[in-house]
């Protein structure tokens, strides 16, 4: 048995990367767990994989009421929500100059919009029942910007931001931000400038496997009620920064 043996704790963006190696770490301590993504066909495999306590749902996290109907299927599968871990995200890549705004709207999209949907649907219900734990993947870009990630960093400051407001603004409810540095994940594959995508796979040669983050994600949701681990910056250890 372990402190999470019959929680429910959500998964976005768990078809892949971090998101999936989440999945296989916390199902194995018991917890129920409800996925979601957009690759469904992922998404049963995983659950068909693991076991009866992976439930599977497809989501976009930009799209408000399906986030609702995502919590809601979760409450009915499983009777209460103890957690949510917001994985989803994307991050294609550019300098300003390319005026990529279709890209910046997507970001904006996922990375911000995503997490807020995910905080609105479970919010009420962590409030009610006085206990909750809102678990957001940010990156490294949250505590610094490179050339080309302006927009990305952007975006990851913004889930700093909105972590620690949420943290400030409820006693009862734990909110941790996780920060992985250069992981080895599907991020990044929508990258439309070549020298940028080719820039990252040489970046990535000092890489982190998602196992790393999703342990990570396993020690925060294992801490006791009254101890919030806030913030976990997770870096390979020959990372440049």
């Amino acid at each position: 048995m372990t402190a999470l043996a019959g929680k429910t704790v959500l998964i976005t963006g768990a078809s892949s990367g971090i998101g999936e190696a989440a999945v296989r770490e916390l199902a194995a301590t018991g917890a129920n767990l409800f996925i979601g993504a957009r690759r469904e066909e992922r998404l049963s495999a995983l659950a068909a994989e693991l076991g009866g306590n992976v439930v599977w749902r497809r989501l976009d996290v930009t799209d408000a009421d399906d986030f609702d109907g995502f919590v809601d299927a979760a409450e009915a599968q499983y009777g209460r929500i103890d957690a949510i871990v917001n994985n989803a995200g994307i991050m294609p890549l550019s300098p300003l100059q390319a005026l990529k705004r279709d890209e910046w709207k997507r970001m904006i999209d996922v990375n911000i919009h995503g997490v807020l949907n995910g905080i609105a649907s479970v919010l009420p219900r962590f409030v009610s029942q006085r206990s909750g734990h809102v678990v957001n993947v940010a990156s490294v870009g949250a505590r610094l910007v490179l050339p080309s990630a302006a927009v990305y960093c952007g975006t990851k400051y913004a889930v700093w931001a909105i972590s620690e407001g949420l943290r400030q603004e409820h006693d009862e409810v734990r909110c941790t931000i996780i920060c992985p540095g250069v992981t080895d994940t599907e991020l990044g594959h929508d990258i439309t400038v070549p020298e940028i995508a080719e820039g990252l796979e040489q970046w990535r040669k000092k890489s982190l496997r998602p196992d790393a983050i999703a342990r990570a994600i396993r020690f925060a949701l294992e801490q006791p009620e009254g101890v919030d681990v806030n913030e976990i910056i997770v870096r390979p250890t020959a990372a440049d920064m």
